[in-house]
């Protein structure tokens, strides 16, 4: 039983995984704080690429 435990307590085939899911959420956590701090101003870039794409640009008779 001892073997066993001593062998679990050494593979590490995981932490992988958890160190990707670390980084991961890490990178997650800065897109959201970017998004917030930047928040009001992509807005209104938006809302202006939107009025310039609706806009009416056919030729007036």
């Amino acid at each position: 039983m001892m073997e066993k435990m001593m062998k679990l307590m050494k593979d590490e085939s995981g932490q992988g995984m958890a160190e990707y899911g670390l980084i991961l959420a890490g990178v997650a956590v800065v897109v959201m704080v970017a998004l917030v701090a930047l928040g009001g101003g992509l807005t209104d870039l938006f809302d202006r690429v939107t009025d310039d794409v609706t806009e009416d640009h056919s030729p007036t008779p």
